[in-house]
Parts: C-alpha cells; sequence; structure tokens
C-alpha cells in the first residue's frame, strides 16, 4: 500500500464524495442509502479490511514520523452512527496514537472565550489522530438553528452577517493548521428522516439500547428542514482545498465505515509520512548492540 496506483485507486472510490464545487452543491443531490455499488455488508467488511490494513501501516508512519496530526472532524444529525464509525474504523489502530474529543453544550468557561477555543485545546499532537465526534461547526449549525443560545456567549454588537464571519474564521484557522501539519479531514455522515426515525424507535424498543435514547433527539428533529438547510450553507462555505468536505452517506452503516477508514487513508497517502533516517553513528550503535547482545 502506497503506490500511486494504490493512491490512484483510493482517489477514485472517494472522489464522489468529497465537495469540489461548493458553488454547485445541494445537499438534496446526496443520496444517504447510496453504496456505490457494494452488494452486502459481507462485501463491504472485505472492503473495509483492506483500508484497516492499510490505515495500521500508515499510522505506524505516521507517529514514527511525528511531522503531522491529523484531526478527523465527524459532523452529523442524531443516530448518524459517529459513534459507530469510530468504534470499527479506529478499532485497528495504535490507541496511543488516537484521541477522542465529544463536544456537547459548551461550559461555562468555553462560552467565554472564542468559539474555536475549546476545539483548538483538543488538537493532537504530531504523530497522532484526535477524532473530533462533533466539532467547532456546532457554532454555525445548532447555535444557527437556535439563535437564543448566542445570547449566552455575551458577544459584544456584530455587525454584518455573524454566520459568514464565522465561516470565514473557521476557513482560516483550518488553513492555518493544514500550513502547519494539520490538515483537517471533515466527514459529514449524512442520513435520511426515515432513517434516523428507525434508529430512535430501535433505541426505544431495544432494552440494551434504551440509554442511548434521549427525548432531546425528538426535539431536534421537529427541526429536521431547518439543520438541512444550514448544514447545506455550512458544506458550501467551509469546503476549501485546504479542508474539503467528504459528504458520506450513513443509511447504510456497513458502507458509511468503508468510505470513512478509505478517506483517513487517502489523507495519509498524501502526507506519505516516512520512519526516520538512521544516521551513520546510530547505525554504528546498532551494530554494536547487536554484537553485544548476541555475546550473551
Amino acid at each position: 500500500m502506497g503506490t500511486k496506483a494504490d493512491r490512484a485507486r483510493i482517489e477514485k472510490l472517494i472522489a464522489p464524495f468529497r465537495i469540489d464545487r461548493p458553488d454547485e452543491f445541494r445537499l438534496a443531490d446526496c443520496d444517504p442509502a447510496a453504496t456505490d455499488g457494494i452488494r452486502d455488508k459481507a462485501a463491504a467488511q472485505e472492503r473495509l479490511d483492506l483500508g484497516l490494513a492499510a490505515l495500521f501501516e500508515l499510522q505506524a508512519r505516521l507517529a514514527a514520523a511525528e511531522t503531522h496530526g491529523v484531526v478527523v472532524v465527524l459532523q452529523a444529525l442524531d443516530a448518524a452512527g459517529k459513534d459507530g464509525a469510530i468504534k470499527h474504523v479506529m478499532t485497528g489502530l495504535n490507541p496511543q496514537g488516537v484521541s477522542v474529543s465529544s463536544f456537547k453544550a459548551p461550559s461555562h468557561e468555553e462560552l467565554a472565550h472564542h468559539f474555536l477555543w475549546r476545539t483548538a485545546r483538543e488538537l493532537p499532537r504530531r504523530g497522532q489522530f484526535g477524532i473530533f465526534n462533533r466539532s467547532h461547526y456546532e457554532e454555525v449549525l445548532v447555535v444557527r438553528v437556535h439563535p437564543e443560545f448566542l445570547a449566552a456567549q455575551h458577544l459584544p454588537h456584530v455587525k454584518g452577517d455573524i454566520w459568514k464571519r464565522r465561516f470565514r474564521e473557521i476557513n482560516d484557522w483550518e488553513r492555518m493548521l493544514a500550513d502547519n501539519g494539520f490538515p483537517m479531514v471533515k466527514i459529514f455522515l449524512h442520513l435520511s428522516k426515515e432513517e434516523q426515525k428507525r434508529r430512535l424507535l430501535d433505541r426505544i424498543d431495544t432494552p440494551e439500547k434504551n440509554w442511548k435514547f434521549s427525548m432531546a433527539d425528538v426535539h431536534e428533529r421537529s427541526h429536521w428542514d431547518d439543520y438541512q438547510n444550514v448544514y447545506e450553507d455550512m458544506l458550501r462555505h467551509t469546503s476549501t482545498e485546504a479542508a474539503p468536505w467528504y459528504v458520506v452517506p450513513a443509511d447504510h452503516k456497513w458502507f458509511t465505515r468503508v468510505i470513512v477508514a478509505e478517506v483517513l487513508v487517502a489523507t495519509l497517502m498524501d502526507l506519505d509520512p516516512q520512519y526516520p533516517v538512521v544516521s551513520k553513528a546510530q547505525r554504528s550503535e546498532l551494530v554494536e548492540a547487536r554484537d553485544a547482545l548476541e555475546a550473551t
């Protein structure tokens, strides 16, 4: 894994889900039930296994090189499968090189800072993955659907469109991170309203899943159309060359995980991390160490 042919193959697989022309993007054109020709779970698992094997190899090189840190943003409506994607895609990685941060309603301390502050604190170190389960994008999504939340942020009087300003600030921040070795992989799990209803009902009907259910999910569902509109606007304004968005179909979890894994593989293949080159002095030490070990 890692040849030009491998990269071209992966690029062909993930290209349909990347937003390359934001001005022309329409969320309604994206099918949340698409499976890209994969027939069933078994076929998806075979492809996922290939992706996870490549990801494991590339993560080892990322950790050894310590030149880049990869930020993975997962955004979605409730029940879209963010937790499952983290569990199944990251399961084959070295846990020492992965941190997961979940962003819920901001605390009093977080509200006292700029909206990017709480996510900036959770950025990974070089050589690591940082997984964001929700992210700074909540500030142009849920806060936009519920503008009353802005009052708690004690903002000064703002002239102009606050959302366009925040889009600009986000794009500038992500560009700065990418320029400094911290690319951001942004994935929106696109779920249909019908599938969300089925999953929420399953949480009610299955005792082992009751703990997952929240009445807040039902309340937010009543704002479905509003969320579709703000997501589309956000995707159009923040999918950039430095940090493009991937809109991944989420009605079939087994397919979602395949594409998430392949997007991560493609990102690491582009970074092409390499094991550090051993100096002549270090090689001499290795030879000396081998001789000492073989003599014991």
